[in-house]
């Protein structure tokens, strides 16, 4: 296997396959497999995707702040320390933004091994260790209520702001980082789902609706 942080391959062409036999494929396939699933919804990825939008919500606070500072600033004291916060800002929110953008094409890249490898064979015994239904329900469970809050955040506060009393820039300020904590969540239903949509169509076989079935056992030497 490659050392942790990089991707395993995908599997060898048919005709270049040297499995010696069906065994030692299955075993390899459910040695990678794990790897793969690890990488796409371990406990460990929760966390940082959580902590990739802490980052951007603590950039966007910084800007908000910044936004606030220049709409009631009255000197240039103010205004130097606004534009001090929202480079601050930029400095949390920039480099958040990459990292889920990256995170995004990484996992994108998982799937298309999950379902190269899963589709090579079928092994029932091994495969129900990577079905995950409790780690994909925390997934689910906690990324809709913060999808929730944060779509409330984007909503709610604008609808009941009022002039005079609240500022544009607070009100971008909540909306801001409802919006942040509505795309993370979103991200993490996104993938519970597709890692639920992966089970039912490689390891288990059940029709998915839109989507065309594996023939189930490839070829192999």
């Amino acid at each position: 296997m490659p050392r942790r942080s990089a991707l395993p391959p995908p599997p060898p062409p048919v005709e270049i396959r040297t499995w010696p036999d069906r065994g030692a494929l299955l075993a390899d396939r459910a040695l990678i497999l794990g790897e793969l699933v690890k990488l796409h919804l371990g406990p460990g990825r929760l966390g940082l995707l959580w902590l990739w939008g802490a980052l951007g919500a603590l950039g966007w606070s910084l800007v908000g702040t910044a936004l606030i500072t220049f709409e009631e600033s009255y000197d240039i004291f103010s205004a130097v320390f606004g534009v001090v916060f929202l480079a601050m800002g930029a400095c949390c929110l920039v480099p958040a933004v990459v990292l889920v953008f990256v995170g995004l094409r990484r996992d994108r890249e998982i799937r298309r091994l999950l379902a190269q490898w899963g589709a090579l064979d079928r092994d029932p015994a091994r495969d129900a260790a990577l079905r995950l239904p409790g780690t994909s329900l925390v997934w689910l469970l906690s990324s809709f209520l913060l999808c929730a809050s944060g779509l409330y955040a984007c909503v709610a506060v604008p609808a009941g702001a009022v002039r005079g009393d609240d500022t544009y820039g607070l009100v971008a300020l909540v909306m801001g980082l409802g919006f942040i904590g509505w795309l993370i969540g979103l991200s993490g239903i996104t993938k519970a789902l597709l890692h639920r949509r992966w089970v039912l169509r490689v390891l288990i076989g059940t029709p998915v609706p839109g989507a065309p079935i594996s023939s189930g056992a490839g070829s192999h030497r």
